[in-house]
């Protein structure tokens, strides 16, 4: 399991809108390859984890706007949990983010690579957590996601 938090110069209701659709997740986490959504609850994630492909999907548990925001694994064969908690700085100016993901297989111990993958969790979040940072406070959040978009459609 790893938590990391961050403190961003962008309004809560800014930051919150950024991460509250786990579609967007792939601009800043950068070991996931793709997420797609299935309906307004679920999501569909996939990733490559040494010459084994992962899929797993997840459901939102929680949404309290501007406060928290959560998921867990309902199938697939890697188990994801993640909870997102926002806390206003500066009268609601600049946002502390904090992150929470964790991985674990469904059963017995995972393969090298899966256990490498795990291991490097806290320090990988904190890499993402800095990227989100970067985006969100160059204001280029939202055209990484519409050309993610864009490209998608085409």
């Amino acid at each position: 399991m790893a938590h990391e938090s961050i403190e961003v110069n962008v309004p809560l209701s800014k930051a919150y809108e950024m991460l509250c659709n786990p579609v967007h997740f792939t601009k800043f986490l950068e070991r996931i390859d793709s997420i797609e959504k299935i309906n307004s609850q679920t999501f569909e994630y996939k990733t490559q984890i040494g010459s084994e492909e992962f899929r797993w999907t997840t459901n939102i548990i929680d949404n309290l706007r501007n406060t928290r925001f959560a998921w867990i694994t309902i199938n697939g064969n890697l188990n994801q949990t993640g909870t997102i908690r926002f806390t206003p700085l500066d009268n609601g100016n600049r946002t502390r983010v904090d992150f929470t993901l964790d991985y674990r297989t469904f059963f017995g111990e995972p393969e090298e690579a899966l256990a490498q993958f795990i291991s490097d969790l806290p320090g990988q979040l904190d890499k993402d957590l800095n990227r989100f940072k970067e985006l969100a406070e160059s204001d280029t959040f939202k055209d990484e996601v519409e050309t993610a978009s864009t490209e998608v459609s085409a």
